[in-house]
């Protein structure tokens, strides 16, 4: 697979020539996603998650705003805030309505973007990929999923245990709680088992 900003650059100039526009809007993304308090939502999560769009490429119906939803769904992330995701959504609009997206198809990344704040089930089969890929991690094999736990731990390290530990425990319970935390029937035969355990370890590790 091509790097992230080969595959943005290929994407942007299907909506616009203006090569300025689309540079800029990448180191934007780039920046944003090299902060130093990033150390799991980072532009690594982006490009397993690209990586993840392009295996399944042929489950897609809107490729395109399929990859602009995962390039901006974190682009805000900051732990004190209740509002990453719409603050992430009103950006992407404003971005890709400056690259030259239409409308129809703003709105609906905007939809995807918003979708990944409860993690609810959609009934646009996009969006309900998204939300797979962006949690495909917690299906990982237990090494991988302590990376990603421990490096949550280090977005939210500003809290202490007293603090972080109920509101982590009450994150996972979420997940547990869920019918099904996979929406397609693809991630669901492939990491449902494995992300409920995984989950079920960190819950117990965390009492």
């Amino acid at each position: 697979m091509n790097n992230l900003k080969e595959i943005w650059n290929k994407l942007c100039t299907n909506y616009t020539q203006d090569l300025n526009l689309i540079e800029k809007c990448w180191l934007e993304i780039n920046s944003c996603y090299n902060e130093k308090s990033r150390h799991y939502h980072d532009l690594s999560h982006i490009e397993n998650m690209v990586s993840l769009t392009f295996d399944n490429r042929d489950q897609i119906k809107n490729f395109d705003i399929l990859l602009f939803s995962i390039f901006y769904h974190d682009i805000i992330y900051k732990a004190i805030r209740k509002d990453n995701e719409e603050k992430s959504a009103e950006l992407a609009k404003d971005r890709l309505k400056l690259l030259g997206v239409p409308h129809d198809d703003i709105k609906k990344c905007w939809n995807q973007i918003i979708f990944t704040k409860a993690h609810s089930t959609s009934l646009d089969s996009d969006t309900n990929f998204l939300l797979d890929f962006d949690l495909a991690v917690l299906g990982g094999e237990w090494t991988e999923y302590m990376r990603y736990s421990i490096g949550v731990r280090e977005e939210y390290k500003i809290y202490p245990d007293l603090l972080y530990k109920p509101g982590r425990r009450k994150v996972l319970e979420h997940f547990l709680e869920m019918k099904n935390i996979y929406k397609s029937d693809l991630f669901r035969s492939k990491f449902e088992k494995k992300a409920k355990e995984n989950l079920s370890r960190e819950l117990e590790e965390l009492s």
